[in-house]
């Protein structure tokens, strides 16, 4: 740990409780956060309870951490607790790289073995919960607009989609589309993920989906940030030159030491903190308790 890092205890809990016992339930817990240059992981425990009768860890393909587990008898609470300790340092300024057109990083992500991270190209491609959408490119464009620099657009992107959206959590759900989500201009950190990704990969670069925490308490005298008290969710988008540069559409700034990093993937499907199936019936409450702690 240098003088600039900043150390983290992260705790994130999350309860269900059913109406009515559940037989089974299998789960996919993506909790562990990451090992990145600027983010070094000194501790993690994800405790189950109860204790599961299956359950092994694995790398999934884009070398997020899974704790695979199943519990094949019956319950009606099931409660996942992740701690940690992380060091976060400063990232580069992607302001010290040179300029560069997006159009440019569009150019040399599709060249046939150009000199681009081999994530890149997967990135530029639809999902299930990000067709290709006009809305998002017509709404991404007035920000992509001919000539521009990669850096400034997706500044002024990420801008537009702070001041021009409400942040609701009583707006979406998890499908939710983003086309929807331009109607109805509101949502969560999620939402606008979701939404500048489609944008940016509608003109045909690549972005990636970014589960993670953001520290909850602010500086003396600044604001209270959005998105806390729950994971994060944040962009990735890729540059010659830059490499990976992350934005937060939600609180309208890039990705600094406030930021840990859990996974990412192409969506909210590739990179959720935990999702899984049950065998039972009725209904289920979700409780989550999420506290990062500068120590």
């Amino acid at each position: 740990m240098t003088m600039q890092d900043t150390r983290y205890r992260v705790e994130h809990e999350t309860r269900y409780v059913y109406a009515a016992p559940v037989s089974q339930s299998w789960q996919l817990a993506r909790l562990t956060p990451r090992q990145l240059p600027w983010q070094q992981l000194l501790a993690c425990a994800i405790q189950i309870d109860p204790p599961p009768d299956e359950r092994h860890e694995a790398p999934d393909s884009f070398g997020n951490t899974v704790t695979h587990f199943g519990l094949l008898r019956s319950h009606r609470v099931l409660r996942v607790r992740m701690t940690c300790e992380v060091d976060v340092a400063p990232r580069p300024d992607p302001a010290d790289a040179p300029p560069l057109a997006w159009e440019a990083v569009r150019e040399a992500v599709s060249a046939p073995g150009g000199p681009h991270d081999l994530m890149a190209a997967r990135m530029c491609e639809p999902t299930r919960l990000l067709p290709l959408s006009d809305a998002a490119y017509r709404y991404g464009h007035a920000s992509l607009t001919p000539g521009r620099d990669w850096l400034e657009a997706l500044l002024d992107l990420t801008s537009r989609i702070h001041a021009e959206f409400e942040f609701d959590p009583d707006a979406t759900t998890v499908s939710t589309s983003v086309d929807e989500v331009l109607v109805q201009r509101r949502g969560v950190c999620q939402d606008f993920a979701h939404l500048m990704i489609a944008c940016i990969r509608a003109h045909g670069l690549p972005a990636r989906y970014v589960s993670g925490y953001l520290l909850t308490d602010p500086p003396p005298g600044a604001p209270r940030l959005m998105g806390v008290d729950a994971s994060h969710a944040w962009v990735a988008a890729y540059a010659p030159g830059h490499g990976w540069v992350e934005f937060d559409p939600t609180n309208n700034q890039l990705a600094d030491s406030r930021y840990i990093t859990l996974g990412w993937g192409a969506d909210f499907a590739d990179a959720g903190p935990l999702r899984g199936v049950i065998l039972g019936s009725g209904q289920q409450e979700l409780h989550v308790s999420v506290s990062v702690i500068p120590i």
